[in-house]
């Protein structure tokens, strides 16, 4: 069943976070690197990324004030122009993500080609609940099967996309991208990309 949509992640998939992590590290009063070898740490252990700020700064109590948002200046320079290409195509286009509610305002602000911007937030589900992706079949309206999933997380993208029965792309970027390219159910991953910009011969060649 050949794919007619085609969601994305934001973190590290439409969205570069290093901004964002660059303001993390020093609100934490911490390096940058230091940051990014802890975030390392946790995501090879397969710890929820929470665990971070306990291990940063023990007794810090993470809550929705500490929030820090994105803005137009971190849209990743291949994220349009993959869009453009894939809306000229015909796809339908969305963006769902485990983000607060805010994530949406930036999008729609952008004026991407996008048909759904949707939020855990918003929809009260958060990956990798199979509740989240079933939600994003109704929202769509076509088949798990006609559905490509790209995203930069093995635990909240590729396992439960496939689960889903979508096609699942794995877009090698990120800390968890690079990190958790290299465990086993990676392989689970219907395509493995680099670049956004590589997207559209991916699914060109999926089977």
């Amino acid at each position: 069943m050949p794919v007619r949509a085609v969601v994305f992640d934001v973190g590290s998939t439409i969205v570069d976070e290093r901004r964002v992590i660059g303001a993390w590290a020093e609100r934490l009063g911490v390096t940058v690197e230091e940051f990014f070898a802890t975030l390392g740490a946790v995501i090879e252990r397969r710890h929820d990324h929470r665990q971070l700020f306990e291990s940063l700064r023990p007794g810090y109590a993470l809550d929705r004030d500490d929030r820090l948002y994105y803005d137009a200046c971190d849209l990743f320079a291949d994220t349009r122009p993959c869009l453009d290409v894939l809306r000229e195509a015909g796809y339908t286009l969305a963006v769902a993500a485990n983000q607060p509610a805010r994530t949406e305002e930036l999008l729609r602000g952008l004026d991407l080609p996008l048909d759904l911007i949707a939020t855990s937030e918003s929809w009260g589900l958060e990956k990798p609940d199979p509740g989240f992706f079933a939600r994003l079949v109704a929202e769509l309206g076509v088949d798990p099967a006609e559905i490509a999933y790209v995203g930069d997380r093995v635990d909240n993208d590729v396992v439960p996309s496939v689960a889903a029965r979508m096609v699942s792309v794995f877009i090698r970027r990120g800390p968890w991208g690079f990190v958790q390219a290299g465990w086993p159910e990676a392989a689970q991953a219907h395509a493995r990309i680099d670049s956004l910009l590589e997207l559209r011969d991916a699914l060109a060649s999926l089977p």
